[in-house]
């Protein structure tokens, strides 16, 4: 029976009642306990009812056939382990959890031998002879990664100083220029196109940026330094590229961009939406037009430069003048 989160979190609140001599719990206090486990462990603060901790405690004799006995007093009823010892935690894995572990350490082992996960492989070895479990010795799901990629060698330190909120001196170089030093309070990692970009705000260009990007891959050195760790307090990394495709993001407003597609080409767009904000404007026997809302940035053109031969740009003009003159270039280097 697979869970969710919040019944793991009921359910060890449950467990912790049923084996505490201490105190009876009746019906409402163990409601009490599993909503005070759930505000302080996910912030829920409309909690469950009754009849939800009463299906929990059924799904737990179920699923691990818990020696639960229901004492009277009055005409109530306690509910504690008959054995004080007990404890789901100490129960072996039942059929179902092996299978998700079993499919998880084939999803994990995917990731071996990359430099940012090589953590990850005492922690596989462990699970495998714990349990009795092995890796799938023939991969069953591919996933895009690059492993010649230059500045994957950094992820783990630049991931560990974010997390410990640890200011770095980065020797970058930018393609076409001297390598130059940034002091850099890291905030954010994000994988576009196959390429890894930190965000977090540099000391140089504070004072024109609030938040600066740097490709991994371009990092030539990195070093700790033991300065105060400026605070990122003013970006939610989860809707701050809700606007762009990529990681270039402007401060600018998104505008309306028209587009007018074959309709050979049309299902791949339709599966597979160029941005979060595509919807579908017009239809007729041999193209579809489709309005995106977005900032306008180097990745859009990229991106829809590779299906340009079935893409006509509608609108706005300025963004169709600036293809053409890509194209009209790459004509010119190639005739």
């Amino acid at each position: 029976m697979a869970t969710n989160k919040h019944a793991t979190i009921r359910y060890q609140a449950l467990d912790n009642c049923f084996r505490n001599p201490g105190r009876r719990y009746f019906i409402e206090d163990l409601v009490e306990a599993c909503n005070k486990a759930l505000f302080d462990q996910a912030g829920i603060e409309d909690g469950v009812k009754m009849r939800q901790v009463q299906e929990d405690i059924k799904a737990m004799e179920s699923i691990w056939d818990i020696p639960l006995e229901r004492y009277p007093d009055g005409r109530r009823v306690y509910y504690r382990y008959d054995d004080l010892h007990y404890s789901i935690n100490n129960q072996p894995l039942n059929e179902t959890e092996l299978n998700q572990l079993q499919q998880t350490i084939y999803m994990l082992n995917r990731f071996k031998g990359m430099p940012q996960f090589d953590w990850m492989e005492e922690i596989l070895a462990r699970f495998e002879d714990t349990f009795k479990l092995k890796g799938s010795r023939a991969g069953v799901v591919g996933f895009e990664h690059n492993p010649y990629l230059r500045g994957l060698g950094f992820f783990t330190e630049v991931f560990n100083a974010i997390v410990n909120r640890q200011v770095l001196k980065i020797i970058y170089r930018k393609f076409g220029s001297d390598s130059s030093e940034k002091v850099f309070h890291p905030y954010f990692l994000k994988q576009y196109n196959n390429r890894w970009f930190l965000f977090g705000l540099c000391e140089q260009l504070k004072e024109r940026a609030s938040l600066t990007n740097l490709a991994l891959d371009r990092i030539e050195r990195i070093e700790s330094q033991h300065i105060p760790y400026i605070d990122n307090d003013h970006i939610d990394f989860d809707d701050y590229f809700d606007d762009v495709i990529g990681v270039t993001v402007y401060a600018k407003e998104t505008e309306r961009v028209l587009l007018e597609i074959d309709n050979v080409l049309f299902p791949y767009i339709e599966t597979k939406p160029l941005h979060g904000s595509q919807k579908i404007k017009t239809r007729d026997p041999l193209t579809t037009t489709i309005e995106l809302n977005l900032i306008i940035n180097y990745e859009l053109e990229n991106l829809l430069l590779g299906y340009i031969d079935k893409i006509r740009i509608v609108a706005p003009d300025h963004f169709r003048e600036r293809m053409l003159a890509r194209i009209n270039d790459a004509i010119a280097r190639n005739s």
